[in-house]
């Protein structure tokens, strides 16, 4: 799997960056997915990325284990189901192409949306003004769980939903992180079904695992001590050009079937 040492350094560079999304900086992880589907299919780089977020998981829950909020978590993990279920069904039934389109779609749309939101406080301010609900929770949930399902990225509807609550830093991040352990799990039978939790894609996941710790614990020490407005932006930008060159791809795939 690793053989061609460009994939691996792409792939090096995504787990170091989902280890900063679970170390606090929620959001950043959504790129992690399109970086490493410019090296392999979508849906082998999503395979290969689940067993680590897992491990992850595992880190970041246990470092903010004191600080969620119950109540939003009743909300979202139901439709979170859902979503997945829709995300298994997109992946199992259209093309590779499709499916490389939708990611990039995703992560252009994702990615304007969070630099908007970076760029204007107006937008902060409107988002703060806006009450949460249950059946909004179900919903924002259902779209977190079908873009985690297909790409990893199920970060930005989590965050449409529950910053309006503007919770404290630290029980943000603990429900974020309890949310996505809980969904990842539910990914699990799903990946299987889809013939991806190979011996193969188990085994490159395992090489990188290191760095996957590292990386966590990293971005749980950094989360507390360096402000990441400038990180963010940069990162939705670059996220912005990888789900352009994804977008293309796939549609240029699709246009080579009809």
């Amino acid at each position: 799997m690793w053989s061609d040492p460009v994939a691996f350094a792409v792939a090096v560079v995504a787990v170091i960056i989902l280890g900063l999304a679970k170390g606090g900086f929620a959001g950043v992880g959504v790129i992690a997915v399109p970086l490493m589907a410019l090296v392999m299919p979508p849906v082998t780089a999503a395979s290969i990325l689940l067993p680590i977020l897992i491990v992850q998981d595992v880190v970041s829950v246990w470092s903010f284990r004191r600080t969620w909020d119950k109540a939003l978590l009743l909300h979202l993990i139901p439709g979170a189901a859902l979503g997945v279920g829709a995300g298994y069904a997109l992946a199992a039934y259209v093309p590779r192409a499709a499916v490389a389109l939708a990611v990039g779609l995703i992560s252009i749309i994702f990615g304007v949306m969070r630099l908007r939101a970076a760029f204007a406080a107006k937008r902060t301010q409107a988002m703060a003004s806006s009450a949460p609900t249950p059946l909004l929770g179900v919903v924002a949930g259902a779209a977190s769980g079908f873009t985690s399902q297909i790409s990893h990225a199920g970060g930005p509807p989590f965050q449409m939903y529950v910053l309006p609550k503007g919770l404290p830093r630290d029980v943000f991040i603990g429900t974020s992180a309890i949310f996505f352990a809980a969904v990842n799990w539910m990914k699990v039978p799903a990946y299987v079904a889809l013939g991806q939790l190979t011996p193969k894609s188990l085994t490159a996941g395992a090489a990188l695992l290191p760095v996957a710790l590292l990386s966590t614990w990293a971005g749980v020490w950094l989360v507390r001590r360096v402000p990441g407005e400038a990180f963010y932006r940069l990162i939705y930008a670059l996220l912005i050009l990888v789900g352009l060159k994804l977008a293309a791809d796939g549609l240029g795939g699709l246009i080579g079937r009809a």
